[in-house]
C-alpha cells in the first residue's frame, strides 16, 4: 500500500531531489553570503532534514468524509484565494499596515542577505537542547576556495561558528559546523525559548549515591554496548508498524471501524519503598551482553532488535496480566 509523506517539518517547502543532494546550481531556500571580518563567501541554504511520518487526514466520524479548511474574509464571509492573501501588522485596533517581502528586506538589507559570524566557540560549549533545524550551506560560483578554507579552519580548530541571519522575516542565531565535507548550518533556540531545568540532579542526589562498584559495572556495561555510529541501522520502525496496522484493517474490511481502547492491567512501577538489587541487574546485563558479543560480532542494528524484543516482552506481560 502506498503511503503519503508530510512536508519536511521545518517550515520549509519539501526539498527537491537536487536540493536534498545539496547540488550546485540548484535554487536554495535562501541565497546570500557568509561574512566574518572582511571575508564574504557567497552561499545558498538547502534543507537538510525531512519528516518520515505518515500524512493523516482529518475525517468527520459521522460519514468519514475529509474535513476541509478554508481561508475566508472576516468582513464578507467569502473564501479568499492564496493569490489575494498578504501579511499585515495590526498597529491599532482594526487598522493594519501591509508588509511585503520587499518590506522585510528593507528593514535590514544586510541582515537579510548575510550569515554574519559573530564569534567562534568550542564544539562542546553549546548544550544539545539549543540545536533546532539543520541546513546545508552550498558555495555559489566563485566562493568555493574561501568556503573550503572556512570548513578546514573549523575542522582543525574544532570550533563552531556562531552567526545570525534572517530567513522568512525572522532572525535566527545559528551554529556553523563542518560535516562530511560540507558546512552545516544548524539554527539555535534563543535563551528565552529554553525551559528551566527540572530539579533532577538535586532530587537524585538526595535519594542515593552510587557505590564505586556499581559505577564500575555501569561503565563496563556502557563500554560493552559501545559501537561505531551507523545511522543506516536505525529507521522509523513505528511508521512501519502503523502501516501494517492500516493494511490489516483494510484487509479485514474494518476501514470505518472506530477501534476502542482495551482495558489493560499495567504492572505497578517500582515505588520508593521497593529495594532494587542494582548490582544483580548490572551483572545480568553484563552477562547478557557478553553472550551476545561472543555469539556474533554485533553491529548497531542490534539496538533496533533490542527495542522490538523489549516491546514483545511488554506485550506478553500485559496479555498475561489480562488472563490473570
Amino acid at each position: 500500500m502506498a503511503s503519503k509523506r508530510k512536508s519536511n517539518g521545518n517550515g520549509a517547502e519539501p526539498a527537491s531531489s537536487s536540493s536534498r543532494k545539496g547540488g550546485r546550481g540548484s535554487r536554495g531556500l535562501w541565497n546570500g553570503a557568509i561574512s566574518f571580518s572582511l571575508i564574504h563567501i557567497p552561499v545558498s541554504l538547502h534543507t537538510a532534514a525531512r519528516a518520515s511520518t505518515l500524512d493523516m487526514d482529518l475525517l468527520d466520524k459521522r460519514d468519514f468524509a475529509p474535513v476541509g479548511y478554508q481561508r475566508y474574509n472576516k468582513s464578507t464571509g467569502k473564501v479568499v484565494q492564496w493569490n489575494d492573501v498578504v501579511k499585515g501588522y495590526e498597529y491599532e485596533k482594526g487598522e493594519y499596515v501591509v508588509l511585503t517581502d520587499e518590506d522585510f528586506r528593507r528593514a535590514n538589507v544586510e541582515a537579510s542577505r548575510t550569515i554574519d559570524i559573530q564569534t567562534f566557540v568550542s564544539r562542546d560549549s553549546i548544550a544539545p537542547y539549543y540545536f533546532d533545524t539543520p541546513y546545508f550551506l552550498v558555495p555559489d560560483k566563485g566562493g568555493e576556495r574561501v568556503y573550503a578554507l572556512l570548513r578546514q579552519a573549523l575542522e582543525q580548530s574544532e570550533k563552531l561558528a556562531v552567526a545570525t541571519f534572517v530567513l522568512r522575516s525572522r532572525q535566527y542565531v545559528a551554529a556553523l559546523m563542518p560535516s562530511d565535507g560540507i558546512i552545516l548550518l544548524n539554527t539555535l533556540r534563543y535563551q528565552e525559548e529554553i525551559q528551566p531545568h527540572p530539579e533532577v540532579a538535586a532530587a537524585t542526589a538526595k535519594k542515593s549515591v552510587a557505590t564505586g562498584r556499581e559505577l564500575d559495572m555501569a561503565l563496563k556495561l556502557v563500554d560493552e554496548m559501545t559501537e561505531k555510529w551507523q545511522p543506516k541501522a536505525f529507521h522509523n520502525t513505528y511508521r512501519d508498524d502503523l502501516m501494517k496496522r492500516i493494511e490489516q484493517k483494510v484487509k479485514a474490511g474494518q476501514t470505518h471501524a472506530l477501534t476502542q481502547p482495551e482495558t489493560e492491567v499495567v504492572e505497578a512501577r517500582t515505588g520508593g519503598g521497593k529495594v532494587v538489587d542494582l548490582m544483580s541487574l548490572l551483572q545480568r546485563s553484563l552477562d547478557q551482553k557478553g553472550g551476545a558479543r561472543a555469539g556474533d560480532g554485533a553491529t548497531a542494528e542490534r539496538g533496533s532488535k533490542r527495542k522490538h524484543s523489549a516491546a514483545r516482552r511488554r506485550s506478553a506481560n500485559v496479555r498475561s496480566a489480562r488472563r490473570a
